[in-house]
């Protein structure tokens, strides 16, 4: 995997059609060596941000672990600026690892979402809603 230029606002041409391969600097609110921070274009939750690897790859465990590290770094520094900013009362963290998982841009990112109190009626379970007759195991509602 060669790690010199194209990819995510590093100058280089990055793979065509991709939008993380064609940032510009200014949607960049942090950034390390090998990732960056930016603001979801549709953002689910006001404050929804995104770290994305400077090198097209669709999954995130393609990247070596100690770039997966850097990445993970910049995640905890988005919630931090997303905390002091906004002071939301939580977070979701994910990704969509794959098209079966979700993914719709096949350059991987990590989401990081703010959330408050009452976006959404009952947020028990979170992450889980993906697959929802599974998500809630708490009253015995689980199907299957």
């Amino acid at each position: 995997m060669e790690w010199g230029g194209g990819g995510a606002a590093a100058g280089g041409g990055g793979v065509r059609g991709c939008v993380f391969c064609r940032l510009n600097p200014e949607q960049i609110l942090r950034e390390s060596a090998h990732g960056v921070v930016l603001r979801d274009a549709f953002p689910v939750n006001p404050g929804h941000l995104l770290v994305v690897p400077r090198v097209h790859v669709a999954s995130l465990f393609q990247l070596p672990r100690d770039v997966q590290a850097e990445l993970w770094d910049l995640v905890r520094q988005a919630r931090s600026l997303l905390a002091e900013d906004l002071h939301p009362d939580g977070f979701t963290v994910g990704l969509n690892d794959g098209e079966a998982a979700g993914q719709t841009v096949s350059h991987a990112h990590i989401h990081v979402i703010p959330r408050y109190a009452g976006d959404v009626p009952d947020p028990r379970g979170g992450i889980r809603w993906v697959i929802p007759g599974k998500a809630d195991y708490w009253t015995g509602g689980m199907e299957g």
